[in-house]
């Protein structure tokens, strides 16, 4: 096992440098931080003060080597539109997304899997069809049209729950905040959560659904019906324990998508996460912020990768015997 976890962590170090390599190469030809960075009527003095300062004179792959050395140190520089290193805005902003990516996942897991199994049961009934019109209209609304409209319906319509922000939110420890102290942010959080949850709920319910059709029609259930087993020990103790595998991988997949591409639920909302933060940073040109924020994305789909199969291994125990 510990080998496992020791190659799986070897195949990330040409990934991160990959992703850090097309991340800095992308970003150096975006834009120009120093015209940004000046005021308007700047002198040629402090134009090439500012560059030399910033490393820009320095060649292509001295910068990038500049930027993985310090990046393995926790450095990422300083943001060019805050004058702040990189590594505190983004502590700073992190626990903000990973709240709201928990909460989305969990919501999407805890919703998903039940509507899946029902649907997959009685296929027929007019609740299943109803679920499945739902999940379809779910999948098909974009995330920035759906968050628009709950803002409508339940901010501006009926004035139940708050259009943006965070909430007032309470410090644990060094680095991390929460909202779920205070009842504010739980209120804060309910919108943002659906919104950014309803596709991974929908694509969740829909997968159960094929996996326990698929299942309910092998022969070992059949056998299982024949031994007098009852419904509910055939559909949750062996059927849907079956369908695991699979949902397991979109799970952790759609968890590392939820952090990474959380910036469009963040920008409608105005989440002080690390999605704004990159929206943010895109507008000025902050080279250093979205590095970091790609390496960092990237880091976490190889953790979850890595979780991801090493959950394949409690869940079904061929691979256990395989191995």
């Amino acid at each position: 096992m510990f080998g496992f976890i020791g190659s799986r962590l070897l195949q990330a170090i040409p990934v991160l440098l990959v992703v850090g390599f097309i991340a800095f190469a992308l970003f150096e030809y975006v834009g120009d931080p120093v015209s940004i960075l000046l005021p308007q009527d700047h002198t040629e003095a402090q134009r090439l003060e500012l560059i030399q300062q910033l490393g820009l004179d320095q060649p292509f792959f001295i910068q990038y080597g500049r930027f993985l050395w310090t990046a393995l140190h926790g450095n990422f520089g300083n943001s060019y539109r805050v004058a702040q290193p990189v590594a505190s805005l983004i502590a700073e902003r992190l626990p903000a997304t990973l709240e709201l990516a928990i909460t989305a996942s969990v919501l999407a897991f805890a919703i998903g899997v039940p509507m899946g199994v029902y649907t997959g049961i009685h296929r027929n009934t007019v609740l299943s069809r109803l679920m499945m019109i739902v999940s379809l209209i779910g999948v098909s609304l974009p995330t920035f049209l759906l968050g628009i409209l709950l803002i409508l319906g339940f901010s501006v319509g009926l004035g139940w729950l708050p259009s943006f922000g965070r909430g007032p939110v309470v410090h644990i420890g060094t680095w991390w905040t929460t909202g779920f102290t205070s009842r504010a942010g739980i209120r804060s959080l309910i919108l943002p959560a659906i919104t950014l949850g309803m596709f991974q709920m929908t694509l969740i319910m829909r997968l159960v659904r094929a996996e326990m059709l698929e299942v309910l029609r092998t022969d070992y259930i059949k056998f299982a019906r024949a031994r007098g087993l009852t419904n509910r020990s055939i559909n949750f103790g062996h059927a849907l324990k079956n369908t695991l595998v699979p949902v397991i991988t979109i799970i952790g997949l759609q968890f590392g998508g939820i952090v990474a591409f959380s910036l469009v639920t963040e920008t409608v909302f105005q989440w002080p996460g690390m999605g704004l933060l990159l929206v943010q940073s895109v507008a000025v040109a902050d080279i250093p912020v979205m590095s970091a924020y790609l390496l960092l994305i990237a880091l976490v789909f190889v953790l979850i990768n890595l979780i991801v199969d090493l959950l394949y291994y409690a869940v079904d125990p061929r691979l256990r015997a395989r191995r």
